[in-house]
């Protein structure tokens, strides 16, 4: 990515390689190939540079305040300090902002619960919520290839679940359980993150599920 800069200030983002206007003149596209750094410096185009300190990942942080600056001659792309995202699940209510816009039902007063249609509180889920949830997907979709052995059972006298099936069952279950119960367990954002860290083994905290039916 490059900007292009006049009298030290960002005038243009040029996401891809493109024909330009610079001055009076048209530049081909082919100039960002070809061209050396110096020579693209000379006419106003200069790299971006991507400085990376306060960036975090995006699956467990806000990052805020991105920003493009030229000095030193370099035009650097940088963010502000990152928010973590919600960790636990929060019940909404109103604020008083809100209500001094309008945008809450007539008689409500700041702290009072944010309710749906049916009457019901409006919970955001946190990053714990969310990461169960999947757990739960996970589990319920390692388990649905030998559901049939289970209904069989129910409904034929004679038959019984092969061991091997009921072991990876119970497996996959008791796995679901130990992995929601090490995510129960974080109280910052980062230890939930390091939890699916994986190491230069290619293992992590968080417990994996089995593969398959032994």
């Amino acid at each position: 990515m490059y900007a292009i800069v006049k009298d030290n200030n960002i005038t243009q983002y040029i996401t891809n390689p493109k024909s330009v206007v610079i001055g009076d003149v048209r530049y081909p596209a082919k100039i960002f190939q070809l061209w050396s750094k110096s020579e693209k410096e000379a006419i106003g185009i200069y790299e971006i540079v991507i400085d990376q300190t306060n960036y975090k990942d995006p699956e467990y942080y806000v990052n805020t305040n991105e920003q493009h600056n030229f000095a030193d001659g370099k035009v650097t792309k940088s963010w502000g300090t990152a928010t973590p995202k919600l960790l636990e699940d929060r019940d909404e209510v109103w604020s008083q902002e809100q209500i001094d816009n309008g945008n809450a039902p007539d008689g409500t007063s700041a702290g009072d619960p944010h309710l749906d249609s049916d009457g019901n509180q409006i919970v955001t889920k946190g990053l714990k919520s969310q990461k169960k949830q999947i757990i739960k997907n996970q589990a319920s979709g390692l388990l649905a290839p030998t559901d049939w052995y289970v209904v069989k059972a129910t409904e034929v006298t004679d038959y019984s679940v092969p061991a091997n099936i009921t072991t990876f069952r119970s497996n996959v279950r008791a796995k679901s359980n130990e992995m929601e119960t090490q995510i129960d367990a974080c109280t910052t954002v980062d230890e939930l993150k390091n939890l699916y860290t994986r190491d230069e083994n290619g293992i992590r905290p968080l417990a994996e599920f089995p593969k398959e039916v032994v």
